[in-house]
């Protein structure tokens, strides 16, 4: 008779037991479980109300707890480089293995943060972990914390630096507080603080003396089963464990286990507590050990195909580069609408047509030209010369004075047809940005273009300072970027009934076209600009290289 199989799961984690048992003398983390109902652990929002919540991050916050292996890795290329992330990647397999759950954490903090400044740390957490934090955020806990007066957010498992730009920024919590990275003359040295800080500006404090004097009703604990925020919140609050069979009064803290959150379900983009507008960073997927792995075999392809399609755009006629770029999965689609030919109406001015697009990639420009098959120029405030070496069209400056740009502007549209991003810098997710109205002053009608992109590994768009140069490298990384192009109807920018000309009569085109292009691509409209997304994300004023500008 045939043996049975091994079941390769139950082999893999008896060798990670006999392992830990045999090297470590049996000292690892116990990942306790719970026979609590679902959804019964939740707490009523009447309970929460005026209360002040101290919330475990890992087990109510996030769906997947113990998932922290994506998120260091995030740290790890985009604070330090693709080589650290590869280490990482490597010894984490080994690590699991022999290291117990705290071990294997420090171990990966080392990895992750050794010889990194502090403030590109802080970057990433503000710009570039939210996104990811907030696609693995659970809907039920983030219900508990909208129904709570005030938030203090715990954090056993993740570095503070990690998450208090996403709980402060996006949640909106009161306070963080979490592990420390020891660092010595503004760079990290890896070695993660083994207690928790609970000094977070006295806030915890001035919470317990209120209590004390009558002013507050307490606080209400929410934590994972058995886990050290349990124990730690015991000694402020009452606990309430739910169990299948009763509900036991023992502090005033709700319990969670795994088995509850199996029927927890993400939160919609259009909940999240704060617009994700704007975000940074090249990696567009969550790194888990799989992923990871696919992406680091993919790369030297990956990289042959980049420099491919950059040569055969800047060396190619349009007629050639775009064939063979759609060979090596590369498409521009054009999507039904006017022919491009027909957009080419008497605007009652001689010289060319004046093309408006929204502002994804700096291949914005190309793309258009790719499709119209012939010459039109782009104005940018300026590009590296990186950038104008390989362009495959014409580029102009601007200077930033109004005047002076507006009579370049004037000169060129005179020659041919233009196009400009009047959003002034990229935006990647489904808003469009407030447009500059110079545009509008030029002539009396302009098409607008819709412009769309599709990625699946990485980003072609940046705002460090150093990678600019690198965007439509990232962009064509990817191994099937798509580029989707819709010219709509020409629009009017002459003042309409009752509306006086000047500058006044130029903001309200620019609206009427911003609203045009918001409507063709489902795109939410804002007030936010350049210099909103370049303060957030790179603690500037956006007075970088290379973006097409108007």
């Amino acid at each position: 008779m045939a043996k049975k199989p091994c079941e390769f799961p139950t082999a893999v984690l008896s060798f990670r037991r006999f392992l830990q048992r045999r090297f470590l003398g049996g000292r690892h983390h116990h990942r306790p479980t719970s026979t609590t109902a679902t959804g019964a652990a939740i707490p009523p929002a009447d309970k929460l109300h005026n209360q002040t919540v101290m919330i475990d991050l890992e087990s109510w916050l996030l769906r997947s707890p113990m998932s922290t292996f994506p998120y260091f890795m995030i740290v790890a290329i985009e604070a330090g480089s693709f080589l650290r992330g590869l280490i990482l990647l490597l010894i984490y397999p080994l690590l699991w293995l022999l290291l117990s759950h705290d071990m294997l954490l420090k171990a990966m903090v080392m990895v992750s943060f050794f010889g990194l400044p502090e403030k590109e740390v802080v970057r990433i957490g503000k710009a570039v972990l939210p996104k990811f934090f907030l696609e693995g955020m659970a809907m039920e806990g983030l219900e508990v914390v909208r129904n709570a007066k005030k938030v203090v957010v715990f954090s056993p498992l993740f570095p503070r630096v990690m998450v208090e730009g996403f709980l402060k920024e996006y949640i909106g919590v009161n306070a963080v507080i979490g592990r420390e990275v020891i660092a010595v003359a503004g760079r990290y040295v890896g070695l993660l603080v083994d207690h928790i800080d609970m000094d977070d500006g006295g806030f915890v404090d001035e919470v317990m003396e209120e209590t004390k004097r009558g002013k507050g009703d307490g606080a209400v604990g929410l934590a994972g089963v058995g886990s050290k925020m349990h124990h730690l919140f015991s000694r402020y609050c009452k606990c309430i464990c739910s169990t299948r069979n009763s509900a036991i009064l023992m502090q005033e803290t709700y319990v969670v286990c795994d088995a509850d959150k199996k029927e927890w379900q993400p939160v919609p983009r259009e909940k999240y507590p704060k617009p994700l507008i704007f975000h940074d960073g090249r990696l567009a997927f969550k790194l888990t050990p799989c992923a990871a792995v696919a992406m680091y075999t993919y790369l030297p392809w990956g990289i042959f195909l980049a420099v491919f399609r950059s040569l055969a755009f800047g060396l190619l006629p349009y007629r050639v580069s775009v064939p063979l770029a759609a060979f090596t999965g590369m498409r521009s689609r054009l999507i039904a609408g006017p022919s491009p030919d027909a957009t080419r109406r008497n605007s009652g001015t001689a010289g060319g047509r004046l093309y408006v697009c929204n502002h994804r990639t700096l291949l914005d420009p190309i793309t258009v030209a790719a499709v119209l098959n012939k010459p039109i120029t782009a104005v940018t405030y300026s590009v590296s010369p990186v950038s104008e070496l390989i362009a495959p069209i014409r580029t102009a400056r601007l200077t930033r004075d109004r005047d002076e740009d507006r009579r370049r502007m004037e000169a060129l549209l005179a020659r041919g047809d233009l196009v400009v991003c009047p959003e002034g810098t990229t935006c990647r997710e489904p808003y469009l940005l407030r447009f500059s109205p110079l545009f509008a002053e030029l002539t009396g009608e302009v098409t607008p273009v819709a412009l769309e992109t599709r990625i699946d590994m990485f980003y072609g768009t940046s705002t460090k300072p150093a990678a600019k140069w690198l965007d439509p490298f990232y962009f064509m990384l990817n191994s099937r970027p798509e580029y989707h192009v819709e010219f709509l109807q020409p629009v009017s920018t002459a003042p309409v009934d009752g509306e006086a000309g000047g500058h006044g009569h130029s903001i309200n085109a620019a609206n009427r076209v911003q609203r045009v292009l918001g409507e063709a691509l489902a795109f939410e409209l804002t007030e936010q600009t350049r210099k909103d997304k370049y303060e957030m994300l790179a603690g500037n004023k956006g007075n970088v290289k290379g973006e097409a500008k108007m």
